[in-house]
């Protein structure tokens, strides 16, 4: 596999786990900022998280043997590119295509093209301009300049590329001008809408079946995260001979409970699942005390599913869990609404947290492309 397919295809994995981990906080962060979800939103988010990794894949990839690096030098006069450039002139004989081809101007090129995705995301996703822009593009490729002037930070006994810092300037002016060229995008989709948020949006069922598995995602890689901790944990306390806690022997059901108990507490004191704080939904005007309507919430969506899960750690319950899955998503779908089991079991109203307080007859708000 050449260099530049392997720094593309770890480009491409880092970002698909990059936004799994951060699927949850992106989707929050437009709710929250955006007023609502767009695909093509997502997905320039999913491509931003792509690039990032592609500035350290392209720029650092492949990471030689120990034992085969060659050390290389240093360019520490800044703009020695001119000279280079004039070289490069006088050898294409003032041909445009010979010096356009030549490998020094296809590298300045390249050390500009770079960085143009990084000022475009900046405007278009951060709403941020030229300042910003500028300094964040300088910051991570001295970031990325030092990383290889220091040998990875270490990792190998000196630099395996070349730290230049005419790098960091040519970097910086393709984040300038991707800057420049997000002026073309309209205004509104700039990640800077600030007049949205608190218009109330319509409470569709994809918007519900989001919230439902911001819930799933987040539970699951927090249980994991857990799992795989206390795991490791009791490996070191066994290889310590300090021998195993016995909390340690049964890591799935601590891990199960700590997560439950985490959406107990947080539905507990607001009323909503992570997942409905993440797509801004809120059950309203129940028909009972508010304290039992909450537990209920918990025990009508994510809570239950965890609590199923815990119980299959000590009794046989094959499929329990994807069963009350499946129920909670049918409900959701059915003729009843987008409210689902946890508006059956308590009586409330599904709506959107930025509604007005007035149960079913809140006002949804103007339709908006968004779900």
């Amino acid at each position: 596999m050449s260099p530049h397919v392997l720094s593309a295809v770890a480009a491409v994995a880092l970002g698909a786990v990059a936004g799994v981990v951060l699927f949850v906080p992106i989707v929050a962060g437009l709710y929250h900022r955006q007023g609502g979800l767009s695909l093509g939103r997502l997905l320039l988010w999913g491509a931003a998280l792509v690039y990032f990794w592609a500035i350290w894949t392209y720029t650092l990839l492949p990471l030689p043997a120990p034992n085969a690096v060659r050390c290389a030098g240093t360019n520490t006069h800044l703009g020695q590119f001119a000279a280079d450039l004039a070289r490069a002139w006088a050898e294409s004989g003032g041909g445009l295509r010979a010096f356009a081809a030549n490998p020094l101007v296809l590298q300045l090129a390249l050390n500009v093209l770079l960085f143009v995705p990084l000022g475009f995301f900046v405007r278009v996703l951060g709403g941020r301009g030229l300042l910003t822009a500028g300094a964040l593009g300088l910051a991570i490729s001295a970031l990325v300049e030092t990383t290889q002037l220091t040998g990875v930070w270490g990792l190998y006994d000196c630099a395996y590329r070349v730290f230049d810092v005419d790098d960091m300037l040519t970097n910086t002016s393709g984040a300038l001008v991707g800057s420049l060229l997000a002026l073309a995008v309209p205004r509104r989709l700039w990640g800077s809408n600030d007049a949205a948020p608190e218009v109330p949006r319509p409470v569709t069922r994809p918007r519900r079946l989001l919230g439902m598995f911001s819930d799933w995602l987040a539970s699951t890689l927090i249980l994991t995260a857990l799992t795989v901790g206390l795991r490791l944990g009791a490996e070191l306390l066994a290889r310590a001979d300090r021998g195993a806690l016995a909390l340690a022997h049964w890591p799935e059901a601590i891990a199960l409970a700590t997560t439950a108990g985490i959406w107990l507490a947080t539905t507990l004191a607001t009323g909503a699942t992570p997942g409905d704080l993440t797509v801004r939904l809120a059950y309203r005007r129940p028909r009972m005390a508010t304290p039992p309507a909450r537990l209920l919430r918990f025990l009508c969506g994510s809570g239950g599913y965890l609590l199923i899960l815990l119980a299959g750690q000590a009794l046989p319950l094959p499929g329990a869990a994807a069963v009350f899955a499946l129920v909670c998503i049918v409900l959701v779908l059915a003729p009843t609404g987008p409210g689902g089991l946890p508006a059956l079991a308590t009586g409330a109203a599904l709506c959107d947290q930025r509604s007005p307080d007035r149960g079913p007859e809140a006002p949804a708000g103007p339709p908006q492309p968004h779900s």
